[in-house]
């Protein structure tokens, strides 16, 4: 019944504003609700524009720091201590004054609150005065910074109007917008906020409409919302008064593969460890060559995509030379046969000590992306005398069952190196869904360290490609092909043609709304 109702409050913006719509209201339908509401302590702004948070930092088109609330920032030559000058003209709001103590109070109590901030290496949060603020590390984290670009400063607890348990839905900040009415589950609408510091936002009012797919195209179709996300699948279905505008993205699907022979081990959870066919290293690599990874965009996205072969394909700490010439199957048979896998007459799968190369190709029921591609990749590899067997579980089964013993398909992506440090380092194994089939080399782990340790972003970057591969070994499909990328997804937007986005960056793994990163680019070139 919610459906209808949704519409219809579209339908009332836009009455209620017309004709001011085009310049001072836009309507969107980009993504889902924030389920803990608006509190970055608790994640919300990670992905895009935190709407009505500051950050001290943002992240340029080049995914590099540039100002926002700090107008200095510098690390000691230890690396442990990072000194931010912050600007002397923000407040809240309300119109009180942002200062020093709201920025140490917020990362003392994100780092409390384990959020999707990765705080774990603050050792303290200072206020060295009113426009200073000095934070500790307990060792050096070069992706530390990562966090002055992507968390909100909230106003202390302690002063008027500071925060509290219902801050995630009356949020108070310094962003460009302020809250003007959250109607949950159905949308959210948001006001200039007139105390901002920064360019004053092109459009007086956003509403952002909380609809599933088939009621986001309507709406688009109805002409009643000026920017809307559509998946792949439906991206060749553009309004006519609309047209389509691709983002860029590392939003990734691959398989995971579990790295460990299968011992009995068992993981905290009780989950089984390990897989006797994937922990074969010619295994892995014959899956890898036989992904005929342009197939599977068209096939599963809908063309609206590229080929994927590592967690962050042409970012600046991805390794350049990444990329396979594939399908290539001629080479994976060889490197079967070379492995000891042979192929029998009867069933046409390969063995190698009694163990036939079949293995669970594992995915959630809930995504038909991924259902795709676990099937179309199977049948590509079968050839090989490989059997992936697609096998659709909710997530929590995935859990407690198959998460280390099952190669799954998996979707990462990210802005910050740091999600390749999870993925890869050893002391992540087992840690959470990142690095959950137990992945360990050595050479790997000193690579990482190497990266965390480094003085500046472009030193850490060396360190981050040799991880993937230095020559040697690494963690990429030149070294342990610890993965099987497939494909790195497009967003796709239906836009309005008077709307002009700016120039989008690149895109994280589908969570929130990245689209909203250049907010206070976005402009309307009609009369």
């Amino acid at each position: 019944m919610r459906r209808p109702i949704i519409l219809a409050l579209a339908a009332t913006c836009v009455a209620l504003s017309a004709p001011a719509l085009a310049k001072d209201q836009l309507v969107l339908a980009i993504g889902g609700e924030p389920e803990q509401g608006f509190d970055p302590l608790l994640g919300w702004g990670q992905y895009g524009s935190p709407l009505f948070q500051s950050t001290l930092l943002t992240r340029g088109q080049d995914l590099t720091p540039q100002s926002g609330l700090a107008t200095a920032w510098s690390l000691s030559e230890d690396r442990l201590t990072w000194t931010l000058t912050l600007r002397t003209d923000v407040r809240f709001s309300d119109n009180t004054p942002l200062t020093a103590e709201d920025v140490a109070f917020t990362f003392t109590a994100a780092a409390e609150a384990g959020g999707r901030a990765d705080l774990s290496a603050l050792a303290s949060a200072r206020a060295v005065d009113g426009n200073t603020v000095e934070f500790t590390l307990k060792a050096p984290r070069i992706t530390f910074i990562d966090q002055l670009m992507t968390l909100g400063i909230v106003p202390n607890a302690e002063r008027e109007n500071g925060y509290g348990d219902e801050y995630g839905r009356q949020p108070l900040g310094s962003g460009p917008y302020r809250l003007g009415e959250w109607q949950e589950g159905e949308q959210l609408i948001v006001e200039r906020n007139p105390y901002f510091y920064g360019p004053t936002p092109v459009f007086e009012r956003l509403v952002f409409l909380f609809t599933d797919e088939a009621a986001t195209l309507s709406a688009a179709h109805a002409g009643q919302v000026d920017l809307a996300a559509v998946p792949p699948a439906l991206a060749e279905n553009i309004p006519e008064q609309m047209h389509r505008v691709i983002m860029k993205s590392v939003d990734n699907r691959g398989i995971l593969f579990p790295m460990q022979p299968a011992t009995g081990e068992k993981a905290d959870n009780g989950a089984p460890i390990g897989n006797n066919v994937t922990a074969d290293l010619a295994i892995r690599q014959a899956v890898n060559l036989a992904l005929d990874r342009e197939t599977l965009v068209d096939v599963a996205l809908n063309g609206f995509g590229r080929p994927a072969f590592g967690p962050a394909d042409g970012l600046p700490w991805s390794h350049k030379d990444e990329k396979l010439a594939t399908p290539n199957l001629s080479r994976a048979n060889a490197l079967l046969d070379e492995a000891g896998w042979v192929r029998k007459e009867e069933d046409g799968l390969r063995y190698k000590n009694g163990q036939p190369a079949r293995f669970r190709l594992t995915y959630p029921t809930s995504d038909t992306t991924r259902q795709q591609l676990a099937q179309v990749s199977a049948e590509m590899v079968r050839p090989l005398g490989i059997e992936m067997q697609p096998t659709g579980r909710h997530w929590d089964e995935i859990q407690r069952e198959a998460l280390h013993q099952d190669a799954i398909v998996f979707g990462f992506g990210s802005q910050s190196p740091q999600e390749v440090y999870y993925l890869f380092h050893s002391e992540h194994a087992g840690f959470g869904f990142y690095n959950s089939g137990y992945y360990a080399n050595e050479a790997v782990d000193q690579h990482l360290d190497a990266a965390q340790a480094a003085a500046n972003t472009e030193e850490a970057n060396q360190h981050w490609q040799a991880a993937q591969w230095d020559g040697d070994t690494g963690y990429g499909v030149q070294g342990d092909t610890s993965w099987a990328w497939m494909v790195n997804l497009a967003h796709v937007y239906a836009t309005n043609r008077c709307l002009d986005l700016g120039e989008l960056g690149v895109a994280p793994h589908g969570h929130g709304w990245p689209v909203t990163a250049n907010l206070l680019e976005w402009r309307w070139t009609c009369d």
